[in-house]
């Protein structure tokens, strides 16, 4: 899981960036080890069809739809032949819908058809990129339509797959994305996809700024992966507490709760 890749990104986003040099590096990895990248859909059509996947798969996805991934992923994906997901918060995106929330530079619309158009999936990341498990129905149903929505008239087809933003999903959050017409859906974990955890609530590993390539060559290996986001598994457990003390109290708050 990548957001921006960014020389010198916004404050924001620098933590969960890598740069230009370090993201070309990381995807020579997988072409020196054989790894063969597939999008979400791919992936998702395997399982439910019973297809085997292709030797060594792995998924490369980013979230949020940073410039970045344009101007400097993009063209390292294409010299290795690679595909990828590219997961879009609609709201944030330069042109008609912008909101004026994006954290950083973000792509354009003419961008993430480019994308599109050289085999990257496109997939929604909601409108304005709230935490999903926090919001009312009304307003969790419209960050997921409008987001799909605007892919679908962008793009000209609707969307398959959805990422959480910040990786929060509840029994409702999953339900909600599956009745909007999303077919699988990703979050983060931190641990390897497997298909015994449904097609949504996939987990990802996030690659960060501070990834070195040695750790990254572990973790695509599927080595010492509990060990190297022990600290990230714990403050999303913490948190996870948190939300749901949040979500009790708005209930018991409402009138007739």
């Amino acid at each position: 899981m990548y957001h921006a890749v960014a020389a010198d990104p916004a404050e924001a986003t620098r933590a969960l960036s890598v740069t230009p040099e370090a993201f070309a590096e990381q995807m020579a990895v997988l072409a020196d080890r054989g790894l063969t990248p597939l999008t979400a859909a791919g992936l998702a059509a395997c399982w439910r069809s019973g297809r085997p996947l292709p030797g060594r798969p792995v998924l490369i996805t980013f979230d949020d739809g940073y410039e970045g991934v344009h101007r400097h992923a993009l063209p390292a994906l294409v010299k290795h032949g690679f595909a990828a997901t590219l997961f879009v918060s609609t709201g944030w995106l330069r042109g008609p819908y912008d909101t004026g929330g994006g954290p950083d530079t973000m792509l354009g619309w003419d961008q993430v058809r480019e994308l599109a158009g050289a085999g990257v999936e496109i997939g929604g990341h909601s409108h304005s990129h709230p935490q999903l498990d926090q919001v009312s129905d009304p307003a969790l149903r419209f960050e997921l339509i409008h987001c799909r929505e605007i892919i679908t008239d962008q793009l000209g087809a609707a969307p398959a797959s959805f990422a959480y933003p910040y990786g929060h999903s509840t029994r409702r959050v999953r339900q909600a994305v599956r009745e909007t017409g999303y077919a699988q859906a990703l979050a983060v974990g931190n641990g390897l996809a497997r298909r015994a955890q449904g097609p949504y609530a996939l987990r990802r590993v996030t690659v960060r700024r501070r990834t070195g390539i040695e750790e990254f060559e572990r973790v695509v290996e599927g080595r010492a992966i509990t060990r190297t986001f022990a600290g990230d598994r714990a403050l999303t457990k913490g948190y996870a507490l948190v939300r749901g003390a949040r979500r009790t109290r708005r209930a018991v708050s409402r009138p007739g709760g």
